[in-house]
């Protein structure tokens, strides 16, 4: 669970797509690939609020707007490898990297868990939150739980299970009339929160939906979408007092599928997977996939520098 929507956390962006000059002015298919450079480095408006994977800004973030230049042909920075700690929406959140220093009970170490915002009532064991942001509604609802098995109504120091829900809709506009729709959801359990414990798991799964409409710098109007999937699959980290731990198991795939359309030329969609594998060594294994095309890359723990082939 996010620890504050305003938290922020390192962002290394992931440019996508080559950029050519094209002599034409009206849209072809190479200018909706171009328009795209930017699509995957950043993360569908509002999707920050959610629990996931992606080492996002902590913003909402503004409507998507693809890359064009002025006479309304896309354009963008040239493609590149992964660096830092690279990856799709900022690379990876520094929880899954060892970034985050432990410390034992809920609210400190990775995965830790904060507080729920907006307005919370508890019933039926379930606490349920609703917030405003930006023009955004979040929905949350937590069930909080101690080693016994004991529902509580507010996380404390004797907690050792959060399973907590995020719903986040509603529209984001840009000051060029751009307009996005958002939907984004999360779904995350966390055990292993007690002072007592040796160790947490996680389990979780987030999904985005942002449907962006909006005209070019010259008037050219455009049409675009970017789907984001997110899946934590029984992720362990050991709890050690007095220094940061990385995963020793467990796995992470994320998926980004990005559409743009331009008045009276056709859809050009591309796309990105990502996985990441922990086994237990100290280097975790980063398989990327673009279009198709598959790279496998070692993830130095913790705070490493992948490496690919």
């Amino acid at each position: 669970m996010k620890k504050g929507i305003a938290q922020s956390v390192m962002i290394t962006a992931a440019a996508l797509f080559a950029a050519a000059c094209i002599d034409t002015t009206s849209p072809s298919s190479s200018d909706s690939i171009l328009a795209l450079s930017s699509a995957f480095s950043t993360l569908p408006a509002g999707f920050t609020l959610t629990d996931n994977s992606f080492a996002g800004d902590g913003s909402t973030g503004g409507a998507f707007m693809p890359a064009f230049d002025h006479g309304g042909r896309g354009h963008g920075p040239p493609m590149g490898d992964i660096s830092g700690h690279g990856g799709m929406g900022g690379g990876f959140g520094p929880d899954f990297l060892g970034e985050v220093g432990f410390g034992r009970g809920f609210g400190h170490g990775p995965f830790g868990g904060g507080a729920l915002h907006g307005t919370c009532s508890f019933a039926n064991g379930v606490v349920t939150c609703t917030d405003t942001h930006e023009g955004l509604t979040i929905n949350s609802t937590a069930i909080y739980k101690t080693a016994s098995g004991t529902v509580q109504s507010a996380p404390d120091s004797l907690t050792d299970v959060a399973a907590v829900n995020i719903d986040v809709s509603g529209t984001v506009s840009r000051r060029d009339s751009a307009v996005s729709t958002v939907h984004n959801t999360s779904s995350r359990s966390v055990s292993g929160l007690s002072v007592a414990s040796t160790q947490r798991t996680i389990n979780g799964v987030a999904r985005g939906e942002e449907s962006t409409s909006g005209k070019t710098d010259s008037g050219v109007v455009f049409t675009a979408t970017r789907f984001v999937g997110d899946t934590t699959t029984a992720l362990v980290i050991p709890v050690v007092s007095g220094k940061p731990t990385y995963p020793t198991s467990g796995k992470v795939v994320r998926q980004m599928k990005a559409t743009v359309t331009l008045a009276g030329g056709t859809p050009t969609t591309k796309e990105r997977r990502e996985v990441i594998t922990y086994d237990g060594s100290a280097t975790a294994t980063l398989v990327i996939t673009t279009d198709g095309t598959t790279k496998t890359c070692k993830l130095p723990l913790p705070r490493g520098i992948p490496t690919c082939s």
